[in-house]
């Protein structure tokens, strides 16, 4: 090869000094070299020879006038392996640099070559394979002889949260997208797997039929599920298909990736919906259930679950029952369930009903130790003084432990015979030690009815004869009405005074004539021990009138109920 030793720019000079022969020869190099150059166009991949090896880079010779130098570096491994008179291809990128040298570049050559190779692929829809080499702004870097860019919608059929991990994965894809001016490739996964996945979603379909097992993936996991990708097509597995017994959760039986093997139990060809069960690959524990567990039986199981209202206990892989709060103990003051039992604890009941179509079981934890209300009636006989202790006050009365299981109510009427008692605490507090007489025993109910002031003598059998028609008593008012004043006297005793009987002139507001704390003295003008109530007279005392001159049907005297009192005194 000839190399170019002076520049064409300086030729006019030594024109003068050369021979005609010189020139001839002169004119002919210069044919030679500007043909070489109309052959090769910037811009192109030509052939050269490598003329040497040395610190590094390589020489070229590409039959310009000189030759070019590329970088040692700019060769891929696989031609790094160099010897002199190979030829090679090279991209040509100028004719000659400031300093006449060629300028040219393997790397550029190599790339031209593979994206002239892609485009081929691209055209023809190819498939390609390349490796994930890094995460990217919305997608993955990926090399396929380029980098390319994977966008992440087009990576898997639905959405993958983690990127990284894919990072150094191969993958088969197509190019979906070329721009030559940006160097830009797009590339799709999703496409060859939509692909495949219709291809499978013809082989899935003939399998739909209703009892058929078929093979499938977990897909994805919800709270009343999960999805199973079939081949093609997806099926819901629901929480109440997974197990013949308790599941809290899908996740506790499955994780995304598990292969499951389910029964097809429905399929809507129209809108192409699958829905699958797991448990009915196995046996239904309830087939035999009345066999195992009839009424009666005494059964061991672990509690799986704690409600407001009992706790369910498991009594085999599928099957439950479920223990009242109400049959958890003889005792009738069980808050809560979880009072009594915790999940995980083995628990011995009786089994109560069963209800097998609806697949039921009720449970009883008392049942297992002696019903202290079977022989209450010889324990607790009427008329017998027992002790106990204030469990709980409630309007209407007082609630007494007698024994573990066992409560006795002393209602308010029974708790004193002379004195008015609004509410029990008056008189009790929790947990004070009390005696009382046994009244009344409802076995049936479970109740026991218990007095304090049957434990004395009903004062009222007497109160005619100490307090006769006529006598004269003090006393303090304790309230006003409006039909008159009620006075409290002698251990704590009640009379009404009627608004007739206030004072001797015509009373219209009892309120302006007696106030509460008000000491007075009146006379006792009429006893009735049926409703145990006394009537007194102020106006009879003042007056110091005989109560039988005072016409009580005049006056129309009548002493009200407690209800009665109040709808007056609104009135």
């Amino acid at each position: 090869m000839v190399k170019a030793v002076f520049d064409f720019d300086d030729s006019m000079e030594m024109e003068e000094e050369l021979t005609a022969e010189e020139k001839s020869a002169h004119a002919e190099m210069e044919a030679y070299f500007d043909k070489s150059l109309k052959n090769f166009r910037e811009g192109e991949i030509i052939i050269g020879k490598v003329l040497g090896l040395s610190k590094g880079l390589v020489t070229v010779d590409v039959g310009f006038k000189s030759e070019g130098m590329i970088s040692h570096s700019e060769f891929p491994e696989a031609e790094k392996d160099l010897s002199v008179g190979d030829e090679i291809e090279v991209f040509l990128e100028r004719v000659e640099d400031n300093n006449g040298i060629v300028v040219l570049s393997k790397e550029k050559a190599n790339k031209i070559k593979i994206w002239e190779k892609l485009v081929t692929a691209f055209e023809a829809e190819e498939i390609i394979e390349g490796i994930v080499v890094a995460k990217a702004k919305g997608g993955l870097t990926v090399d396929i002889g380029l980098k390319s860019f994977l966008p992440g919608s087009q990576i898997d059929l639905r959405p993958v949260r983690n990127l990284e991990k894919l990072i150094g994965e191969k993958f088969q894809m197509k190019i979906i997208k070329m721009n030559k001016k940006r160097g830009n490739i797009v590339l799709s996964r999703r496409i060859l797997l939509e692909e495949e996945r219709k291809q499978a979603r013809a082989g899935t379909l003939t399998k739909m039929e209703e009892g058929n097992q078929v093979e499938g993936i977990v897909k994805n996991i919800t709270d009343y599920g999960v999805f199973i990708d079939l081949g093609g097509i997806d099926g819901l597995l629901h929480i109440t298909d997974m197990s013949w017994g308790r599941v809290n959760h899908p996740s506790e039986m499955f994780a995304i990736g598990d292969k499951v093997t389910v029964m097809v139990l429905k399929y809507d060809k129209e809108k192409e919906r699958v829905s699958l069960g797991l448990k009915q690959i196995t046996p239904d524990p309830w087939v035999d259930v009345d066999n195992k567990y009839p009424v009666k039986t005494r059964i061991s199981g672990k509690v799986v679950s704690i409600t407001d209202y009992g706790a369910f206990v498991e009594l085999e892989k599928g099957i439950e029952g479920l223990v009242h709060v109400s049959e958890m103990s003889w005792s009738r003051h069980v808050k809560h369930p979880s009072k009594m039992v915790s999940i995980g604890d083995t628990v011995e009941a009786v089994v109560l009903t069963l209800d097998k179509e609806k697949k039921r079981i009720s449970l009883g934890m008392k049942q297992i130790e002696p019903n202290p209300w079977d022989s209450i009636e010889q324990k607790y006989p009427i008329g017998t003084e027992v002790e106990g202790l204030v469990r709980n006050l409630t309007d209407f009365g007082a609630f007494i432990e007698l024994e573990d299981g066992v409560d006795g109510l002393i209602h308010i009427s029974d708790l004193s015979w002379n004195k008015k008692i609004k509410h029990p605490s008056e008189v009790l507090k929790k947990k004070d030690k009390v005696t009382a007489a046994v009244l009344n025993i409802d076995k049936e109910a479970c109740r026991i009815s218990l007095g304090i002031k049957q434990l004395e003598a009903d004062p009222w059998e007497n109160i005619p004869d100490q307090y006769p028609i006529g006598k004269e008593v003090t006393g303090t008012i304790i309230k006003v009405t409006g039909f008159g004043a009620f006075a409290e006297f002698d251990d704590g005793l009640e009379g009404l005074i009627h608004v007739s009987q206030l004072s001797s002139e015509k009373v219209t507001h009892p309120e302006k004539v007696v106030a509460v704390g008000d000491e007075i003295t009146a006379k006792v003008i009429k006893v009735d021990t049926t409703s145990k109530k006394i009537g007194l007279s102020i106006k009879a005392s003042k007056e110091n009138l005989d109560p039988s001159q005072i016409d009580l049907e005049e006056v129309q005297l009548d002493i009200p109920s407690e209800d009665e009192e109040e709808t007056k005194t609104e009135e």
